[in-house]
């Protein structure tokens, strides 16, 4: 999750639980707000997710070296989901450290903050923090649990999550991070006062990064000496053969934390529907999916209502992707 916050409607400021995991697509996400003018970290929570909250951690600070943002606080977040069971990890989709064949080295300074002191952050850009969720869901439910008159200081949130009108990826109904905490994921759409942008599985993925698309971009790395950005074809390959793998037929890596983390930008065309949503928490085939209503009449369900992307330019989408990815951030 990460909390981003937007200054006189063209500058935004990320903090937060920034998918909270950074295994690859949280962390070309990442690398797509560090090129980017319009996004910039001031926090990350680190928590469970893909990977174990400490590769988590590990995946963070290799971020902040990598990049040269030494300043960014990490908080620490959950290691569990409220369902109270062990967390499942990927490694075979994100490979062993989460960064695919990248094993990167344990940078700390020893200076994890406590979870509690996000809300310093929130007073600090009362009515501009945006929070943005790539991951599991159980930090966002703590605050909203925790801190309900401060999370009403956020102005906006917008997670990746949920598969609506397509089919699941890890139950035919349900996607990982609804999945893996729909207490949470539940517990977050009932209690926000706020409507909450949600990018699900339906459109994010159709967000593919092709090969040819990827070594375009490594190649102008490799002519401008670019460290930063050398990691991404190294990690998206590894991802992509993974999904190769289960699916023949895939002409690219689906890359849905990336598609969400445009969707906040102000050069997106993300376009949404408002429908009342629902997770279910009910034990068996259900458990983990996600529910709208999307009936044309006036009969609704009584669940709280929240705006569902459905569509999105992906020429523009991916244009723009180039574009930030191959620029020079201003500092």
């Amino acid at each position: 999750m990460v909390l981003i916050s937007a200054l006189n409607g063209a500058f935004l400021r990320t903090i937060g639980f920034f998918g909270s995991q950074y295994p690859v697509d949280d962390m070309v996400a990442g690398l797509f707000s560090y090129y980017s003018n319009e996004l910039e970290f001031v926090g990350v929570v680190a928590d469970y997710g893909n990977i174990s909250k400490e590769d988590a951690l590990r995946n963070v600070e290799f971020f902040k070296n990598l990049t040269g943002i030494y300043d960014i606080p990490v908080f620490g977040g959950a290691e569990i989901p409220l369902t109270g069971d062990l967390p499942t990890y990927y490694p075979e989709i994100h490979g062993p450290s989460g960064l695919g064949p990248i094993i990167p080295e344990f940078f700390t300074d020893g200076t994890l903050e406590n979870f509690n002191n996000i809300n310093d952050l929130i007073k600090k850009y009362e009515n501009e923090i945006i929070i943005f969720s790539a991951g599991r869901l159980t930090s966002l439910a703590t605050m909203f649990i925790l801190y309900p008159e401060m999370m009403r200081k956020v102005k906006d949130i917008y997670l990746m999550g949920g598969a609506f009108l397509t089919a699941g990826n890890v139950t035919p109904v349900a996607e990982a991070n609804f999945f893996s905490d729909p207490y949470a994921a539940n517990l977050v759409m009932q209690l926000s006062p706020k409507k909450i942008h949600i990018v699900p599985l339906d459109v994010s993925k159709h967000a593919v990064l092709t090969p040819d698309f990827v070594n375009k971009l490594n190649e102008h790395y490799l002519k401008t000496n670019d460290k930063v950005g050398q990691i991404i074809k190294p990690m998206i390959d590894y991802y992509y053969k993974y999904y190769k793998k289960m699916n023949p037929n895939l002409i690219g890596s689906p890359m849905h934390d990336l598609l969400a983390m445009w969707a906040v930008s102000d050069q997106s065309n993300m376009e949404y529907i408002e429908v009342p949503v629902k997770i279910s928490v009910e034990k068996g085939e259900s458990f983990g999916q996600s529910m709208g209503d999307f009936r044309e009449t006036i009969m609704k369900a009584p669940w709280p209502v929240h705006r569902l992307a459905y569509q999105f330019d992906y020429s523009l989408f991916i244009n723009q992707i180039y574009t930030t990815l191959t620029s020079k951030k201003v500092r």
